[in-house]
């Protein structure tokens, strides 16, 4: 997905060699610690933009900061899937109207069931949950730049991410969209979206992250490129929530603020960017 001369930089303005960063913080709304992480991500450090997750037990926390730092730019990170195993949430709808989402709890599908429900989810549930989601975030007075997903890449299944890219226009908003064929769609329609591959720092090692983190901004290619990265303070209340993985969030966070980053990226010449200017041409076309 590495087009020889990127629409994306043409349609922003940007010449053909311009090498484009959104770094996006996924996950805020989970909880204290990854609130403050990522707040602190994008005030002392590099990040750029951030995705909400509006039924997580810390959205309303969330979405009180927002209103506080009108600066931060921020999408919806659309969520129909509880990835954790003794931290679980549910959807804002009630669940008799959308059963196919839930499990007997009442709370969404775990991670682990994934391939085992996401075939028998009703697409019209999606969508009115989906709805409530962006809907709370527009009822709270905020106004996000974009949609995404929690743990459904491109959506997970054709259907939804159609579904979704009609929600985006319907509510003015841009799309982080990674599958070819629908990037290749979005360019035949004079939409800007991502050039190159997603990078989600879950799949990076956080005891070599550091090195890693500065190879990728060495060889960041021309176009546009997104870090979906996780920053969070490894404090009690993390380490309860996420045992086994609260490093990635702590090692991201540090490499975000740290003097390095900063250096890194002014020396190779990257160009940091949030939705903003994204948003702005799904919203024209």
């Amino acid at each position: 997905m590495s087009p020889a001369v990127s629409l994306t930089n043409s349609l922003l303005g940007f010449p053909d060699d311009a090498r484009l960063l959104i770094i996006n913080a996924d996950d805020f709304g989970m909880c204290g610690a990854v609130n403050d992480g990522i707040l602190d991500a994008f005030a002392a450090g590099v990040v750029t933009s951030t995705t909400l997750m509006v039924p997580w037990p810390g959205a309303a926390e969330a979405m009180r900061l927002l209103q506080e730092h009108p600066d931060l730019p921020f999408g919806v990170h659309l969520t129909a899937v509880c990835d954790m195993v003794d931290y679980r949430w549910g959807p804002l709808t009630p669940g008799d109207r959308v059963t196919s989402l839930i499990d007997e709890t009442g709370h969404f599908h775990g991670l682990e069931r994934l391939r085992e429900f996401l075939p028998r989810l009703k697409l019209d549930e999606l969508r009115v949950e989906f709805q409530a989601q962006i809907d709370a975030v527009l009822a709270s007075g905020l106004q996000p730049t974009h949609l995404d997903w929690h743990c459904l890449h491109n959506g997970g299944r054709a259907d939804i991410l159609d579904m979704t890219l009609t929600l985006a226009r319907e509510y003015c908003l841009a799309l982080r969209v990674t599958d070819p064929p629908c990037v290749e769609r979005l360019r035949r329609q004079g939409l800007p979206s991502n050039d190159h591959e997603l990078l989600d720092s879950y799949t990076l090692d956080p005891a070599g992250k550091p090195a890693r983190y500065v190879e990728l901004l060495r060889e960041l290619p021309p176009g546009l490129s997104e870090w979906a990265v996780h920053p969070g303070f490894g404090n009690p209340e993390l380490r309860a929530i996420e045992p086994n993985s609260w490093r990635v969030r702590q090692t991201d966070h540090d490499f975000l603020v740290s003097s390095d980053a900063r250096e890194i990226i002014r020396e190779e010449g990257v160009l940091l960017l949030n939705y903003r200017p994204l948003q702005e041409l799904w919203r024209a076309g």
